[in-house]
């Protein structure tokens, strides 16, 4: 997650320790036996003064970016695409026509439905004259037999003959209303030739070309809104007890970046899965100033508090002894709060080195956790604790040349990646090996 701190240590320690046999070797005779035999060089270290303070407590939480309105377009109909009207990173409006589907036989469909629509309708025109005839028949013929001029048969005739009729009519007008739901299929399929945009958005993930034949199943494009994006993040049911809406969130573009946008938990589904016991949050983006780009599976930590007031210390101080499996720190033990700080964080000089003091290391307990520092107890506030160098005192040595910085260096370091790093150990080494030469 955060820079490996055991190979910042070794690298740094390195080019002090050059810089440390360098100006032994201009201290005279001081690091020679009497006998003429060289003793082991006493090692350089870097240490920084222990402050008093609390940390913003956070929840680092890693999530999926995606855009406002991110949709996928499909088509809803098969056919060969004839024309793509758009290219990836184009802003596109509601309704923006995107891709043409060879429309030929859906013409021809909306064609045929037509011409069945006219066929019903002349139909109906028929049912219905044939059912005012028959109508017009009854009537005369039920006058006459009022007047006993009509006998029964004929009247029961004449009214399965009417019968007839009605339901001729209705079912004209059945088909017809078929006809009529047909020829609305055939210009909704018609329609859909086109593929319009269905949001305002930017186009990207263009899949559509001319000539290639597609079906419901072949996405075409990817679009979303681009200027208001949010993170999707997982939250276990542990989470839930301490993170709520509202609380700052920073998203990093990734693990080593120290350039973050801050924004705010906007919502958090309250149904967990019943699986792994974990829900959603929401991050909303409205400006990522080009930092995010939707798909990226980006860092967030969420700040939902202060720890407690406490000593605190630089992750980099923490050392883990690899024989003993201890974890403390260094601390040097006969430097006092007098002691200042011998670089400012923005030069890139290296400070003196102190003459050999005592080394003493300290279990401590970490208390709280932040991005760059912890708080502990164990040591106190006044206290030098070694951030650079801890390797060579963990080999029985228990005095070292000290050289003091401040916080600003001790953070600037750890943000650094492993390839600068290394590119400036190697110059260091270069320098001091031409002035030797000097």
């Amino acid at each position: 997650m955060y820079l490996n701190n055991k190979i910042i240590f070794c690298l740094t320690a390195l080019s002090f320790l050059i810089a440390g046999c360098s100006e032994s070797g201009q201290s005279g005779n001081q690091n020679s036996r009497s006998d003429g035999m060289a003793e082991s060089p006493v090692p350089a270290v870097e240490a920084v003064q222990a402050r008093f303070g609390s940390l913003p407590l956070v929840q680092r939480i890693s999530g999926d970016v995606v855009s406002e309105n991110q949709v996928e377009i499909y088509p809803e109909i098969s056919g060969r695409v004839t024309e793509v009207y758009v290219e990836n990173g184009e802003r596109v409006e509601k309704g923006q026509p995107l891709v043409k589907i060879h429309d030929r036989i859906y013409r021809e469909q909306v064609q045929q439905a037509q011409a069945s629509l006219k066929v019903n309708e002349a139909r109906l025109l028929q049912a219905k004259s044939r059912l005012g005839e028959v109508e017009a028949r009854y009537k005369r013929t039920q006058a006459l037999a009022e007047k006993e001029l009509s006998s029964d048969m004929e009247m029961e005739t004449l009214n399965a003959e009417l019968q007839s009729a009605k339901a001729d009519v209705t079912l004209v007008e059945a088909q017809l209303d078929q006809a009529k739901s047909q020829l609305d299929e055939a210009k909704e399929n018609l329609s859909l030739t086109i593929i319009n945009a269905p949001v305002v958005g930017t186009v990207g993930g263009r899949v559509a070309e001319v000539g290639m034949r597609v079906t419901s199943n072949n996405r075409l494009f990817t679009m979303g809104d681009l200027t208001n994006l949010k993170i999707i993040v997982p939250l276990t049911d542990q989470m839930l007890e301490f993170i709520e809406v509202g609380q700052t969130a920073r998203v990093f573009a990734n693990d080593d970046s120290e350039k973050f946008v801050s924004a705010e938990v906007a919502r958090i589904s309250p149904f967990l899965n019943t699986v792994s016991r974990s829900t959603e949050a929401e991050i909303h983006i409205g400006d990522a100033q080009g930092l995010l780009k939707p798909g990226m599976f980006v860092p967030v930590d969420i700040l939902y508090g202060e720890s407690e007031q406490a000593t605190l210390i630089p992750k980099s101080a923490l050392y883990t002894n690899p024989a003993t499996g201890q974890t403390g720190v260094y601390v040097a033990s006969s430097i006092g709060s007098e002691v200042q700080p011998v670089m400012d964080g923005e030069s890139d000089e290296l400070g003196l080195l102190t003459e050999p003091v005592q080394m003493t290391f300290k279990e401590i307990e970490v208390l709280a956790s932040g991005r760059m520092d912890v708080g502990v107890t164990g040591v106190s506030s006044s206290d030098w604790v070694v951030t650079v160098g801890q390797n060579l005192l963990s080999r029985g040595r228990n005095e070292a040349r000290v050289r003091t910085v401040t916080w600003e260096r001790v953070l600037a370091l750890q943000n650094l990646q492993r390839q600068d790093l290394l590119d400036q150990v190697l110059e260091q080494t270069s320098n001091d090996s031409s002035n030797n030469n000097l």
